[in-house]
């Protein structure tokens, strides 16, 4: 029996037939064995599994999954068990949505350039939503507009909403219908929020942000995915403090920033990693400001973690 998985805390998973039954589900150990899974989880969130179901209590929806099926893409983080491994967030996405704001909490640019690196390493189109309009005064409006320009610039869409006011909700409902959305963001931005807004009758928990640190609580600790009503699933993420780049080699990561794509050929050396090389394509348009030198700066910083994870 075929089944998408909507929730995983780790040893049990709650599963969704393709005829609409939930059942709590479990895997079998061999899976645990598989030299070809890396990651410190062998079951995401959006994966498609076969699962037989336990026929000996007829009131508990109990299953074993013995199967998992391919993965169209996955999307993953660092795993809190260690920074050079894997931890799967979910697979199967049409997009990746991140939630940012401009104060309470800042959401820095290195933040969502890590996540749309990483969202472009995978393959997945990635949407940066702004949240808490209804706080902005205009110095934080003016942020906004040069940050929106620096990403339309690049080809990324950019939103501005209120989740508390109800603005611009409508849109974003709209982008999400009939898609397998990964919404992400640091805790404290308003994604539970949002989310209430967009799955009615859900009432996921919000907590305010902590003033002595100006930083969210957490109040999601498992990837879980929702049914939206118009269709399309919504996956929320646990609220990530950082996305590490994990499984990248130094001379790929120019490929993910799509701004730096068109110059890569041009460079003198085929390996050129566009920091002290000479004749480098991407440092001239920099210099040119055709390319933006705040996403240089986060290329360069970006380059040298893979470096510090690496060796």
């Amino acid at each position: 029996m075929q089944a998408t998985v909507y929730k995983s805390t780790g040893s049990w998973y709650v599963v969704k037939t393709t005829t609409g039954e939930i059942f709590q589900a479990r895997m079998k150990g061999i899976f645990k064995k598989n030299d070809d899974i890396t990651s410190t989880n062998p079951i995401a969130v959006g994966d498609v599994v076969e699962i037989v179901p336990d026929d000996s209590d007829a009131n508990a929806k109990n299953a074993m999954i013995t199967e998992i099926g391919g993965r169209r893409n996955y999307i993953v983080r660092s795993s809190p068990h260690g920074r050079n491994k894997k931890h799967i967030i979910a697979a199967n996405l049409d997009q990746a949505m991140l939630i940012c704001t401009i104060r309470e909490p800042r959401t820095s640019l290195g933040f969502i350039d890590r996540f749309l690196v990483t969202a472009a390493a995978y393959h997945i189109p990635a949407v940066l939503v702004f949240n808490k309009k209804d706080i902005y005064r205009a110095k934080e409006m003016e942020l906004f507009e040069a940050i929106e320009a620096l990403y339309t610039g690049i080809g990324y869409p950019v939103k501005l909403i209120s989740a508390t006011g109800m603005e611009g909700i409508e849109e974003i409902r709209a982008m999400l219908k009939d898609k397998t959305t990964l919404m992400s963001g640091h805790s404290g931005v308003g994604k539970s929020s949002l989310i209430n807004d967009l799955v009615p009758g859900l009432d996921l928990r919000t907590t305010a942000v902590s003033g002595w640190s100006g930083k969210g609580l957490h109040t999601t600790t498992f990837a879980e995915m929702y049914d939206l009503p118009g269709g399309g699933c919504l996956i929320d993420t646990p609220g990530v403090r950082e996305f590490g780049i994990v499984d990248m080699e130094k001379s790929e990561l120019s490929h993910y920033f799509l701004e730096m794509q068109p110059y890569l050929s041009q460079c003198q050396f085929n390996n050129c990693l566009h920091i002290n090389e000479p004749g480098c394509a991407v440092k001239e348009a920099v210099e040119a400001g055709e390319i933006d030198p705040e996403r240089y700066v986060s290329y360069a910083t970006i380059l040298e973690s893979i470096e510090e994870e690496q060796y």
